[in-house]
């Protein structure tokens, strides 16, 4: 009985610290995004320019998220976590006192770093914390505090950003203040959190689950057997035709949610002030924050009455109404400030809808297809993948809005904005929601094959390595 409790008091903790640091995560995330208007101002930059600064951001955090499999195979998550917690801390205070757009890029490229080590290691710990029959609840729930944090970070920057404090520019104020929040739940992330290997494996002495992969892996610690294991997971997870296709659907689903982060700047164009924006853009996020754990619930019941295919069913449906809600949202509403009610009720509907995916799917999917001890290696490549080439949606959209569409930064007017330049970064974005969104839900039809044979396989190898132990 003590075992027991002193487990489940150690995995609550770490659950809810976990969820803080997913908060301040996404509230990192938010900021950007969120000052763009500002940013333009301050670096006399265009929208291909800040497209440019969210572009190198996720490109180095593509590229180096397998670094997060890495890591996890010689010191724990919360270790981990620590490390990249602190990385883009210190990044994310380093862009608001930058001077120089050279200087912010160089800064947003290390915080794609930080962010890089995180993601993969959040992931794992969630899908380590769950049964397969709730995960799609546990990372639901995950995403639903995240965009929580997402919410804070974007309306706190949007309503500092038109403002002074201690005679800096509002916006810089909430990026040094997002960084100090950011260093305590690091703080608190290496003092208190325990890994799930280790709570399981405090359980040994009664029989009951038993984590025998840290076993197995345990007194491998030289370099040379440390990148032998990373090789060995990275050709595992690399042939796993589930992976393969749910990348494939995430290099071209994240399109449009990397183009969204334009969508501060849209409104404040069209006319909108910081309030009225910050307000819409939270409505969407708490409609994207109920989306994702009602998706994850829905999809946890569609897996119980159809094993092999109801979490696909639930992510093809999710892609798919992306198309007639970024039509309606960027084509058919009225681009005026007298549309807000009309704006607001379409992006909490959209945000419901579109947001199924990562907690439906793809997150309890890649739990399901891999061994226990690959899992932070699978959800590293996945974001390897999909944020390399997902970076290159911002920069499109601002190329497109301005060579194609007629985007002209210095027509704007600061208070006002510009309806014209509203519509031309508009009709940018669309190019690059509907039709990726399409595509998305195509690419997911593949899976109705491969998934339950993959799931059989990692059962499979789960029980000759228990065996063998």
């Amino acid at each position: 009985m003590f075992h027991r409790t002193t487990k489940f008091l150690g995995v609550s903790l770490s659950l809810i610290i976990i969820n803080l640091a997913a908060i301040m995560e996404r509230a990192d995330e938010n900021l950007l995004p969120s000052v763009y208007k500002e940013v333009s101002e301050a670096f006399n930059a265009g929208p291909s320019d800040l497209g440019y600064l969210t572009f190198i951001r996720n490109f180095v955090q593509g590229l180096a998220s397998p670094l997060a499999g890495v890591l996890v195979i010689n010191y724990d998550r919360p270790t981990v976590l620590t490390m990249g917690i602190f990385c883009w801390a210190l990044s994310t205070a380093a862009v608001g006192a930058s001077q120089q757009f050279m200087q912010a890029a160089m800064w947003r490229a290390i915080n794609g770093f930080g962010l890089a080590i995180v993601i993969p290691a959040l992931q794992s710990f969630i899908a380590d914390s769950y049964k397969d029959s709730v995960r799609g609840a546990g990372f639901g729930l995950l995403s639903l505090v995240g965009t929580i944090g997402g919410i804070g970070g974007g309306v706190l920057a949007t309503i500092m950003a038109g403002q002074e404090f201690f005679g800096m520019p509002g916006w810089r104020c909430a990026f040094i203040l997002m960084a100090t929040l950011s260093v305590l739940i690091g703080v608190l992330v290496f003092l208190f959190v325990v890994d799930p290997k280790k709570t399981n494996s405090i359980t040994h002495s009664t029989g009951e689950n038993f984590d025998r992969d840290e076993l197995l892996e345990k007194g491998n610690g030289s370099v040379s057997s440390i990148w032998m294991e990373s090789w060995t997971a990275t050709k595992a997870v690399i042939k796993v035709p589930t992976f393969q296709i749910i990348v494939l659907q995430g290099i071209v689903g994240s399109l449009p949610w990397t183009a969204m982060v334009f969508f501060t700047m849209w409104f404040e164009l069209i006319g909108f002030d910081h309030s009225s924006t910050a307000a819409l853009l939270s409505v969407y996020a708490v409609g994207c924050a109920m989306g994702s754990f009602l998706g994850g619930l829905v999809a946890d019941r569609m897996s119980q009455i159809y094993p092999h295919s109801g979490r696909i069913m639930c992510a093809q449906f999710s892609a798919f109404m992306g198309i007639p809600f970024s039509w309606f949202l960027l084509k058919v509403i009225p681009q005026s400030v007298n549309s807000y009610y009309t704006f607001a009720f379409t992006l909490l509907l959209m945000g419901l809808t579109i947001s199924w995916n990562a907690t439906a799917a793809n997150g309890p999917m890649f739990a399901e297809v891999v061994p226990a001890k690959h899992r932070t290696m699978i959800y590293a490549f996945d974001r390897a993948f999909e944020g390399s080439f997902s970076s290159f949606a911002a920069p499109l959209v601002g190329i497109l809005s301005e060579k194609m569409f007629g985007y002209d930064s210095k027509s704007i007017d600061p208070v006002k904005g510009s309806v014209r330049e509203a519509f031309a970064l508009s009709q940018g974005l669309l190019s690059m929601m509907v039709v990726p969104f399409g595509l998305c839900c195509l690419f997911y039809t593949p899976l109705y094959k491969f998934f339950r044979r993959d799931r059989e396989n990692a059962r499979m190898a789960t029980l000759k390595e228990e065996e063998m132990f």
